[in-house]
């Protein structure tokens, strides 16, 4: 099935989901997207008792999109330059080092903590996994995803002074749990391309992936409202934001640095308010914003349903459920003991609103990228182990946290902090 094909079906299939969501379910997009695409195909799954044309089709059309491939290295970089760009850079400026606190120390904390968790109870269950596996595990799961979280926060209601951690969290430890998972990736398979497992060469690489990085990114900011400023074409503004995502991703890479965490600072950079007002004219920031909302609804909704739709390379082992179910709470439970103390250390010098922990817990969501790095792990690394709870953890954190995070933030917070004159706009 050639691209042109698989990309027409996709989005038929998308709309088609879309409109029935609108129509009859009513949910948020995202989620009701996923909840469709998961209906979708568990009725192939049924269908197949009777004729399983349909269930080989769809399985022969998964197993020809290499869900890695688009994810990380097509969709992510335009959709972290949307999110990027329509977050409250002053805010985030204020909160910056809580934000990079939970993004770097916070992941890595839950990392080893999750993989702990798991490889005694996976044990204890008779799934036979090693440490360093559980780590690969750890690594992949407690990074927040940025496209599930800025999609579901938008609509939660949750006050932006509390949104601001959640979201700049997961637009940075994105690029972090990537670099950490490579790295356990690397150990695991005895080194790797970036040389050895030593401890100075991860630090190594730690240091040129993360830093490189944001350094990157901000040169790539800067040269981008250079070239905005000296023109006003919207036609042409557009494309130069569209160059600036797509150029800076690929030479990112290139140079092997986060294409992720470049992009990030890129988007914040040219999202600024001060950059908008001194760059643009009030015709391309209307064009610019439309275009980047589109671009970001459109591929938001591809990625739910694909991941609805991986369902169907997912193993129904009874005992890979079980490990799922329980990994849900293993990884909330990770989660929660990691925020303890960055929150404790800079609730003195910032203004936290209480039970920020809980809201946090609950607020930080999975998606796509854990599939994504889930599928990447070879048969001999327990990939379909790891892949089924995976899959089991995001599902439930999409639709059970993210239909349930504003209702929690009303029940800690009450009403009078949830109003939108108390949390403020963008």
């Amino acid at each position: 099935m050639d691209l042109f094909t698989i990309s027409s079906i996709l989005i038929v299939l998308s709309a088609l989901f879309g409109y029935i969501n609108v129509k009859f379910l009513k949910l948020p997009n995202t989620i009701g997207l996923m909840v469709i695409a998961i209906i979708f195909t568990l009725g192939l799954f049924l269908s197949s008792l009777i004729n399983d044309s349909l269930l080989h089709m769809a399985e022969g059309l998964i197993n020809e999109i290499d869900f890695k491939t688009v994810l990380l290295d097509v969709m992510l970089g335009f959709l972290l330059f949307a999110g990027a760009m329509h977050t409250n850079f002053d805010q985030l400026k204020v909160q910056r080092w809580p934000v990079l606190t939970f993004a770097t120390i916070g992941v890595m904390t839950s990392t080893f903590l999750v993989a702990t968790f798991v490889y005694y109870i996976f044990n204890a269950l008779g799934l036979n996994v090693e440490y360093i596996h559980c780590l690969l595990f750890g690594a992949l799961i407690s990074p927040t995803d940025p496209i599930a979280v800025l999609g579901i926060m938008k609509k939660a209601g949750v006050p932006k002074i509390l949104e601001t951690k959640i979201v700049g969290e997961s637009l940075f430890n994105d690029g972090v749990g990537v670099v950490v998972f490579l790295t356990i990736f690397s150990i695991a398979g005895g080194g790797g391309a970036h040389g050895g497992s030593d401890f100075n060469s991860i630090m190594t690489l730690f240091g040129q992936e993360v830093l490189g990085g944001i350094v990157f990114g901000a040169a790539l900011g800067y040269v981008t409202y250079r070239l905005l400023k000296s023109i006003d074409d919207y036609e042409i503004e557009v494309m130069i934001t569209l160059a600036c995502v797509m150029g800076g991703y690929v030479f990112a890479h290139y140079l092997h640095l986060s294409a992720p965490l470049a992009i990030v600072v890129a988007g914040l950079i040219v999202g600024n308010d001060t950059v908008r007002g001194t760059a643009m004219s009030n015709t391309t920031e209307l064009f610019v914003d439309k275009f980047w909302e589109l671009v970001d609804m459109l591929l938001n909704a591809l990625l739910f349903v694909l991941i609805g739709l991986e369902l169907l390379v997912i193993s129904f082992q009874m005992d890979y459920i079980t490990a799922g179910v329980i990994s849900i709470f293993l990884v909330l439970l990770a989660r929660y003991l990691s925020l303890l103390i960055p929150v404790k250390l800079f609730s003195k010098k910032l203004e936290f609103l209480p039970h920020t922990t809980k809201i946090m817990t609950w607020g930080g969501l999975r998606g796509g990228i854990s599939i994504a790095l889930a599928l990447s792990i070879p048969e001999e690394m327990n990939r379909e182990l790891f892949l089924t709870v995976t899959y089991v953890v995001v599902v439930f954190s999409i639709i059970v946290q993210g239909l349930t995070i504003g209702k929690l933030a009303t029940k800690f917070l009450g009403k009078e902090m949830m109003s939108p004159h108390t949390s403020g706009g963008h």
